[in-house]
């Protein structure tokens, strides 16, 4: 079905690979023992795989019960990459197709290294197999073309630096006017805060009311300044406790707080995001990719380089963004990046729409991850 080539993922060092075998079966019990006995799972965090030892451990058989349940759209995510970067589809062909031969066959995680697929665990955010999950989409927002009634809050594009503006200004700046009369205003929202949410997510479609179809805002750069979380503005103000943190908890912030209030906690990101509408365009990620829904994921690219397959065990939460106790096995390919994904972080795709923000706004979970490769690539054995 497709020919062979090599991974892009740079090769692990043989030390690496022996290291799994040398853990002794005392030091995983009390470790997996000492797991138990302290640590939360209000999250999906487990601690069943012992202590970890390097940023990513070689398995030969990862300790996941349950078979992929995306494998359609895992397919139909690789097919994109063939379509639209075939040179990145190559550097990963072989990786590719030796997964459709493993889904083919059942799938079993035991099945692996029988199609050449080595199979790296990710030691997470704490060394014992706990990678953070958390989850963005597209949202449709509402929009008019010139500044109207409620539709007054402005989506700006990309500046042109000029000598009389050689840094752009913060969002604070941006608020008071430090934009106005570049003819930089795309549209207009009926919302600050939606439009805030449209540059964390980073893209957007817009919907102007007028019956024409939906346009899609894509990123087009930022003003260069850091990104500051404000969920964790609001921990640490105690007006949301750290385990309710959510995107719909800083939506209801805002719902309950003045304009002016939620003005002065936005400016708490100095970051600003800006746009470039595209018709008829698909969402896509930073490796210009469009994007299939929880079969795609941003993640730091440092450590895990875009086009790169991870099998990922995806905790599974209620309406209320509760974990079940229960998990789901997905086969997801980094596409896409993000100012907050660093480390043992992934960013999960969850589509578009309001269902989609629904989804994505509850994920700040725990599960544990297998990076797939064919020999001789391998992860790299970042610090």
């Amino acid at each position: 079905m497709f020919g062979s080539d090599k991974t892009a993922v740079e090769k692990v060092s043989d030390e690496m690979k022996g290291r799994w075998a040398k853990f002794l079966l005392g030091g995983v019990i009390i470790a997996l023992l000492a797991g138990c006995e302290s640590r939360p799972t209000d999250r999906g965090q487990q601690y069943i795989d012992g202590k970890l030892t390097h940023p990513f451990e070689l398995v030969n058989n990862p300790n996941a019960k349950n078979k992929p349940v995306n494998g359609k759209d895992f397919a139909q995510q690789v097919y994109e990459i063939s379509q639209v970067s075939p040179s990145l589809y190559n550097k990963h062909r072989e990786t590719y197709q030796a997964i459709f031969q493993w889904m083919v066959a059942g799938a079993s995680g035991s099945q692996l290294a029988e199609f050449n697929i080595d199979t790296y665990q990710m030691e997470g955010v704490d060394n014992y197999g706990n990678v953070q999950f958390t989850g963005y989409y597209t949202p449709v927002i509402h929009a008019r073309h010139t500044k109207q009634g409620e539709f007054k809050y402005p989506l700006y594009a990309m500046p042109k630096k000029t000598k009389k503006m050689r840094r752009l200004p913060d969002r604070a700046g941006i608020y008071a006017g430090g934009l106005d009369g570049l003819n930089l205003e795309l549209a207009y929202s009926n919302s600050l805060v939606d439009n805030f949410m449209m540059e964390v997510q980073g893209s957007a479609y817009v919907d102007f009311g007028d019956g024409t179809p939906l346009v899609f805002f894509a990123y087009a750069g930022k003003n260069g300044r850091a990104y500051n979380s404000v969920g964790k503005v609001l921990i640490d103000r105690n007006e949301v406790p750290r385990e309710e943190m959510s995107m719909q908890a800083i939506k209801r912030w805002t719902e309950q707080h003045s304009e002016d209030e939620v003005r002065e906690l936005l400016e708490q990101n100095p970051s600003f995001v800006f746009f470039k509408p595209k018709h008829s365009a698909p969402v896509k990620g930073a490796s210009a990719v469009p994007l299939i829904a929880k079969a795609s994921v941003a993640s730091d690219k440092t450590l895990i380089p875009a086009g790169t397959t991870i099998l990922a065990e995806v905790p599974l939460l209620d309406n209320q963004g509760k974990f079940t106790g229960k998990y789901e096995m997905r086969l997801m390919i980094s596409l896409d990046v993000g100012g907050a994904i660093k480390g043992h972080h992934f960013d999960i795709y969850q589509g578009i729409g309001d269902d989609a923000g629904h989804a994505a706004g509850f994920y700040n979970h725990y599960g544990r991850v297998w990076v797939l490769s064919t020999p001789p690539d391998a992860p790299v054995a970042a610090k």
